[in-house]
């Protein structure tokens, strides 16, 4: 949270000074593979057995953490620096990001037909919602908001491709073939739908009706794409690596419709790439220079797969035993240690030096009496700021809401379960 409100700020980053300088980079992306692993091979496994929880919170948490884990890497691997601290473990990253790409694509061609045979469905079954069925639901959303998340991602490692090892560029481009990935998305973008003849955007984590002017207006996850495509495409160790055949550049070529004047006022640097497609139209591919690499690997997910091969059942058995069905005591238990997490007054006291007035600097003894995050030396320097912190300060009161209100939901379901 608060790195994100440090970048958001322009404020100086500590958060990710200190992941690079004590060598958690690489402990975040284990981190977010392993959490990805077990809900591929964990999650699925509850509803098998038949697993009811009293309580989905927890596991609710254990999806979260994934968003959370991705949420932080987008805002740390920005930098340069942060993308090299990751060292050989950058290899899985893109691997991850690779995966949940192509499953969101997926997934978002399989609920559009879907969609359509919903309405012709009676909803006399959707009256009452099993915990499990709510459960996938917010699966769902989280895995859309992942998606995106992982597309900036991956877009920060490729403008950093050339200060990392070889090995990820020859992945990227011949392995993955990340061009054609990003070509499909160009295409058909999850984050944009159709719905009663309304064009609709998932933007800040919400859906958006926009109007038909609106729609051209590109969004912060379509801008990644296209910077991604361009350095993809025009930086000279990309064009040498990559394995550019017939089928590959009559895919590309298909970016030449997309390439309007509209598009080209918002992102000019793109005249350059137009002009290599039209050239690329005219001549047949050049041959991909071709060197013997010693290939580098992702080893982090084949070695979470092998060490628990055949025992995904029994995880998932255990865990529904003990981890997520927890008693009422363990649950308030619980309840208050995230409390306690989340509480403003107790993050406030991990930083040691004394808060300073977001406007002029100087030592601040008042903050945002709703967001309890903005520290102001006065009044007027808080009502400077206030058009500024206006949006970030009702999004972080809404997201700390929905986390008080499931919270006592959840506790408030296990005691009628109890009783």
């Amino acid at each position: 949270m608060q790195a994100v409100l440090s970048a958001s700020a322009n404020e100086d980053e500590f958060i990710k000074e200190y992941l690079i300088s004590s060598e958690k980079i690489p402990v975040l992306i284990h981190e977010v593979i392993a959490t990805d692993v077990w809900k591929q091979q964990v999650f699925p496994q509850f509803e098998e057995i038949g697993f009811v929880p009293k309580v989905t919170f927890p596991l609710y948490m254990v999806l979260y953490h994934e968003a959370t884990l991705i949420n932080l890497l987008e805002t740390t691997l920005f930098h340069r620096e942060a993308c090299e601290s990751a060292e050989e473990s950058i290899l899985d990253l893109a691997e991850y990001c690779y995966g949940k790409i192509t499953s969101m694509v997926a997934k978002s061609k399989a609920e559009s037909s879907d969609e359509e045979d919903d309405e012709k469905q009676p909803t006399a079954n959707n009256c009452k919602t099993e915990p499990m069925e709510e459960l996938l639901k917010q699966k769902k959303v989280l895995d859309l908001e992942i998606g995106i998340k992982a597309v900036s991602v991956l877009r920060y490692i490729i403008d950093n491709l050339t200060s990392l090892p070889l090995s990820v560029m020859t992945r990227m481009l011949n392995t993955h073939d990340i061009p054609l990935l990003m070509v499909e998305l160009v295409e058909n973008p999850p984050w944009t739908k159709t719905k009663d003849g309304t064009i609709m955007k998932y933007i800040d984590s919400k859906w958006h009706q926009l109007s038909h002017t609106d729609s051209f207006k590109l969004t912060k996850t379509e801008g990644q794409i296209w910077i991604s495509l361009f350095h993809l495409l025009m930086l000279p160790d990309c064009q040498q690596k990559y394995q550019l055949d017939p089928f590959r550049k009559n895919i590309l070529l298909k970016l030449r419709s997309y390439l309007n004047d509209i598009l080209l006022d918002q992102m000019p640097v793109l005249v350059d790439m137009r002009r290599y497609l039209e050239q690329l139209s005219l001549m047949d591919p050049p041959p991909a220079k071709h060197d013997l690499v010693l290939e580098q690997i992702p080893e982090i997910r084949d070695r979470i797969l092998k060490t628990y091969d055949g025992r995904w059942r029994s995880l998932a058995k255990k865990q529904a035993k003990s981890v997520f069905n927890s008693s009422n005591a363990s649950l308030k238990t619980q309840a208050a240690s995230l409390a306690q997490t989340y509480n403003i007054d107790m993050l406030e006291s991990l930083i040691h030096d004394p808060p300073k007035c977001a406007v002029c600097g100087q030592p601040a003894s008042k903050r945002c009496s709703r967001c309890q995050n903005e520290w102001y030396c006065r009044r007027e320097c808080q009502v400077q700021h206030w058009p500024k912190h206006k949006k970030p300060c009702g999004l972080l009161v809404d997201c700390l809401d929905t986390v008080d209100l499931k919270q006592q939901s959840e506790l408030h379901v296990a005691a009628n379960h109890q009783t």
